[in-house]
């Protein structure tokens, strides 16, 4: 009789799959380790880091386990990233530039200005940001903050803006807030009308409801995890509109390259010519992004992305001594520089290109996302592997932001919904047995996608099958293990986790702080509301005041 190995082991067929995916690749290369420890001054101790009540909101010493070489429950080259990300402390990037990284999703920059502190992208929390901040002022010694500086408008690089200034420092104009044009309205309408739907899908995509083990959570690709603590939000007092423009924040020059539409709807980059450092924000990082977050959110633009990179390189390539983001780890040396900004540049325009290119000769989406190889420098450029974005899903969001959700084929314009569908498809089987059967002969033989399509149906039908969802949990534990993107692993592992124990009852409604609740402007908030309006419900006569306080 068949027998499923235990939640957590990895068949052998996905150990085989791991050790062949890792030969092709160089993994012994020390290169990006090196640039991940350049620089290192200090450390938070243990990693650990608590709100003032006492709870834990930033663990590092999670991540313990991964000094071991990549065991068969991990893709490989996932494991080496996720080693990488693992690095924390405070960093010298150059003379007066220094990053902490290793202490939210994100990496905070300090920047030494005249007479203070430049600090770009102070995280998640206000926790992490202020023991960050504090870490930093502990071994660099204490100057007030004179600049704040957001480079796009998500909230990993703001939330813990209340870690670092309060408001009087904004009231009393002792610290400047810069922002890209359209920050505000980007950074609260995202979370604001499809909110509840991001957050339950962000909980999958980090991992949230799983442990951090060999057999859980390893990394998510731009860094470690999310924090836990309280979100923030402060509107810029002063944004960047033109690429060009150059402020002066401190005593030192900052020449912006304003990309927005890119990695976030409101982004910019910018160049510090007396430092010879490009900071790329999120256009450029050590992994491969998303074109379409699997959280969700409106599809980017590759084409876009690709030439404002290439504006970076055209506009400092030439002058760049060092190059830092807004995750991940710096890279030094003006040819380095170039080839890594070629590369990213490339990247992005070859998934918009070769998905354009294929869907002209009359592929559709699922056709191209199996056809497009990767591109040869993908196999010695780490830099651009699917740690977070993926090519499969790149490829498929270009195709959408094109063509839309339908492939052209008329079977496909209006299909039962998954429960009817999968219902019928039992019926056609001949019955649940049958189905289990053949997924049964799929699993033996490691086809663990055909596993998963197969048995999505029968549990689609028959919700209370549990042999069908203990198979189906155990074909998409051994995807998990297999994935090279952090987020495919994690979204595959608790899906594997929800079959087996139920779905957590987290409550993930409560998106929306006291700062981004007095942010959200009233026309917005009245949509907010309109969303959430049942029509299956309406019909009541009611009477309703609104008072608007600041009016």
């Amino acid at each position: 009789a068949f027998e499923l190995p235990p939640p957590g082991e990895a068949t052998d067929a996905t150990r085989i799959a791991n050790e062949e995916f890792g030969a092709g690749l160089p993994l012994a290369d020390p290169g990006d380790f090196q640039d991940a420890r350049k620089g290192f001054l200090a450390s938070i101790e243990g990693g650990i880091i608590k709100d003032e009540a006492g709870n834990v909101v930033w663990d590092q010493s999670r991540f313990s386990f991964l000094d071991q070489p990549a065991p068969p429950t991990a893709n490989p080259s996932l494991w080496r990233q996720a080693q990488l990300n693992a690095i924390h402390g405070l960093f010298e990037v150059t003379d007066g530039v220094y990053q902490l990284r290793g202490y939210d999703l994100a990496v905070m920059t300090l920047i030494r200005g005249q007479t203070g502190w430049i600090v770009v992208d102070p995280l998640l929390t206000k926790e992490t940001s202020k023991a960050a901040f504090a870490l930093a002022m502990e071994k660099l010694g204490d100057a007030p903050i004179k600049a704040v500086l957001f480079t796009h408008s998500h909230s990993d690089h703001f939330g813990g803006v209340r870690g670092v200034i309060s408001d009087e420092d904004l009231a009393f104009g002792r610290v400047r807030l810069i922002a890209p044009d359209g920050f505000a309205d980007a950074a609260i309408s995202e979370n604001v009308l499809a909110g509840n739907q991001m957050a339950r899908r962000a909980v999958l995509q980090f991992g949230n409801d799983l442990p951090a083990s060999p057999t859980g959570v390893i990394d998510s690709g731009i860094g470690k995890t999310l924090s836990t603590g309280a979100i923030g939000f402060m509107a810029p007092t002063e944004t960047v509109k033109e690429t060009g423009e150059t402020l002066n924040i401190d005593g030192l020059d900052f020449v912006f390259i304003n990309a927005p539409d890119t990695e976030a709807p409101a982004e910019f980059m910018f160049y510090l010519p007396q430092k010879k450092a490009l900071c790329t924000a999120e256009l450029a990082t050590s992994t491969m992004h998303n074109i379409l977050t699997l959280r969700g959110a409106k599809v980017r633009d590759a084409l876009s992305w690709s030439k404002h990179i290439d504006e970076a390189l055209e506009m400092f390539g030439g002058d760049a001594e060092v190059v830092f983001a807004s995750h991940t780890w710096p890279k030094w040396g003006n040819e380095k520089i170039r080839t890594y900004l070629e590369h990213q540049r490339d990247l992005y325009r070859y998934i918009h290109d070769q998905t354009l290119r294929l869907a002209n000769q009359g592929e559709t989406l699922h056709e191209i996302a199996a056809d497009v190889p990767e591109a040869s420098f993908m196999r010695q450029d780490f830099s651009t592997r699917g740690y977070y974005g993926t090519l499969n899903h790149n490829v498929k969001a270009t195709y959408q932001r094109y063509f839309g959700w339908w492939d052209g084929n008329p079977a496909n314009l209006n299909p039962y919904p998954p429960v009817e569908q999968a219902k019928r498809y039992v019926k056609l089987a001949g019955g649940a047995d049958n189905m289990i059967a053949n997924a049964i002969d799929a699993y033996k033989e490691g086809d663990y996608r055909w596993v998963a399509t197969v048995m999505n149906d029968l549990v689609f039908a028959e919700p209370e099958n549990q042999k069908a969802k203990d198979i189906l949990a155990s074909a998409y534990e051994q995807l998990g293990f297999q994935s090279e993107s952090s987020i495919w692993r994690n979204y595959y592992l608790s899906g594997a986790k929800e079959l087996r124990e139920g779905v957590s009852k987290r409550d993930i409604t409560q998106l929306a702080s006291p700062d981004f609740v007095k942010a959200i402007p009233t026309p917005e908030f009245f949509d907010a509301m309109a969303v959430r309006v049942n029509p299956a419900k309406a019909g009541s006569g009611m009477t309703i005041n609104f008072v608007f306080t600041d009016t």
